[in-house]
């Protein structure tokens, strides 16, 4: 979705206009980078061009500019679901000849029955949580139909557009798709490009430092794929880019690469590697990490209450309600109450002092008949307040049951710019679900010590872009499965000596569980 040069726009930060937009899936591409990609799929001089998710029409100007610039004709095709976009697309300078074969239809669903040799695209991003089950439904059964993989329910409309796109793609025709990053690290991702560069020739992948992102004020990284519909090819071009500027990437997407570049760094990558790496990612060396984090602990989430306002509370909270020490687990319940690496008991008298809670109610293995009268009290005003219909809560037997977490020895902030990190857990507190629980395989407070040596160390915590989410301004997410993926540098792991343990029989270094 796009805007003209002539207009400086600048996406609303929250309120309803942000909302709307996070409904229609709209986010605006900037001139520079439509440039780039009406560069790549323009260079054959196609006589024709589609673009699936008109908006506000930067494609289409794009494409005009560089049609009268290399002096050829170009017919100009587009969908949108939105009626709104044609008077839009017009104030941005287009006009009624380029928009007279402009469709208010939906692509994926009533896709259009011809194919294009040059299809340019900015999809609507819209996560699968927006989609209705009916929607849901219909997208995956066309997936399957079309690749014929299981693509997981968590992916988003970007994700069947990028199908629908490529099956509307003409033989020898080129795509150019600028779409967030998790459309390639999403539990989605491996069948899909798996069935993609099996099909497809990958050309490029353009990524963005975070000084050069298209998309400034949204929460996301963007990349830009370069997708012809040609026999597969063993390697591609891994493109960072680092200034706001088309021209290195015009000069390289339309076949001409120089030696040296300033604005960008070009790799030449090997399929295989890339896609086992990640595609958002920049190129790896695992010959450095033979180990994982896998090899030495497990990883789960924390604790989903359901309703922290009723489960979670200060200890002076549960003194006033009668709750008795017994029935409560020390906890932490937000990122930010942790500050640094440790996490002590003073941490927790300090949580305390500034109101905030650090007592979660556990009433598990009690009948209700067995809790003292003012629990049983609490527990009924939360049965009034419908707290047993609430949709985490209504599987519990009974309703109130919590999940059960043993203490870990180790914590991880899995979510941040700056923040993601190992934490070591020596005020033996229950995380909430923003944190990740890290249990070692072998509980000596000796081998504890040497993992932690080893987390802890800024060489593993420079390998978390390896396993994680990326989003944007550097952010990155780390799910659970994919944290005991990470790479754990050789070096600190024979230096800590836990190359030792790779052996169950050698464990004993350590002590046994």
């Amino acid at each position: 979705m796009n805007m003209p040069k002539t207009q400086a726009y600048e996406l609303p930060r929250a309120g309803l206009e942000r909302e709307a937009l996070r409904k229609k899936g709209q986010f605006w591409t900037p001139d520079w980078t439509a440039d780039i990609m009406a560069a790549y799929v323009l260079q054959e001089k196609p006589s024709r061009l589609l673009d699936p998710a008109l908006g506000q029409g930067v494609f289409f100007r794009a494409a005009k500019h560089y049609a009268r610039s290399h002096d050829f004709e170009l017919t100009l095709f587009g969908r949108d679901i939105d009626p709104e976009v044609i008077g839009q697309a017009r104030m941005s300078g287009l006009d009624t000849k380029d928009l007279r074969n402009v469709e208010i239809r939906d692509f994926v669903l009533d896709s259009p029955s011809e194919f294009f040799p040059a299809i340019i695209a900015n999809p609507p991003y819209i996560r699968h949580h927006r989609l209705s089950p009916e929607q849901k439904e219909r997208l995956r059964d066309f997936a399957r139909k079309a690749t014929g993989r299981h693509i997981d329910g968590r992916a988003g409309l970007h994700v069947y557009f990028l199908i629908k796109a490529l099956q509307t793609l003409a033989p020898g025709g080129r795509l150019a798709y600028i779409v967030s990053a998790d459309i390639c690290e999403g539990v989605f991702a491996h069948a899909l490009w798996q069935w993609i560069c099996s099909q497809y020739r990958l050309d490029a992948v353009i990524a963005f430092a975070s000084e050069a992102t298209p998309f400034p004020d949204v929460d996301t990284n963007a990349l830009v794929f370069l997708i012809r519909n040609a026999r597969p090819a063993s390697d591609f071009d891994w493109v960072k880019c680092f200034d706001r500027d088309s021209r290195e990437l015009t000069a390289l997407v339309s076949g001409r690469h120089q030696k040296n570049y300033k604005g960008i760094q070009v790799h030449r990558r090997l399929l295989s590697e890339a896609l086992a790496t990640g595609l958002s990612r920049p190129p790896s060396d695992d010959a450095e990490h033979q180990c994982t984090l896998g090899d030495f602990a497990s990883v789960m989430r924390g604790i989903v209450t359901g309703d922290n306002d009723f489960f979670f509370m200060t200890s002076a909270r549960a003194k006033e309600l009668g709750i008795p020490e017994t029935l409560l687990v020390k906890a932490v319940g937000r990122m930010r109450d942790v500050q640094g690496e440790y996490f002590d008991p003073e941490d927790v008298l300090r949580l305390e002092d500034k109101g905030r809670p650090t007592r979660l109610l556990n009433a598990n293995g009690l009948s209700f008949d067995q809790l003292p009268v003012l629990v049983q009290k609490y527990l009924e005003d939360g049965e009034k307040r419908g707290l047993p219909n609430k949709t985490l809560i209504k599987t519990r037997r009974p309703w109130y049951r919590m999940e059960i977490r043993k203490i870990p020895p180790i914590l991880f902030a899995y979510l941040g710019r700056r923040s993601a990190r190992f934490i070591r857990n020596r005020a033996d507190v229950v995380p909430l679900t923003c944190l990740l629980c890290v249990y070692p395989k072998h509980s000596s407070p000796e081998f504890i010590e040497h993992l932690w040596n080893v987390l802890s160390n800024p060489q593993t915590i420079s390998n978390l872009k390896k396993v994680g989410k990326s989003y944007g301004g550097d952010a990155i997410k780390v799910e659970p499965r994919a944290l005991e993926r990470l790479p754990l540098p050789d070096t600190l792991v024979r230096a800590e000596g836990l190359d030792k343990c790779l052996e169950p029989k050698q464990c004993s270094l350590f002590g046994d569980d």
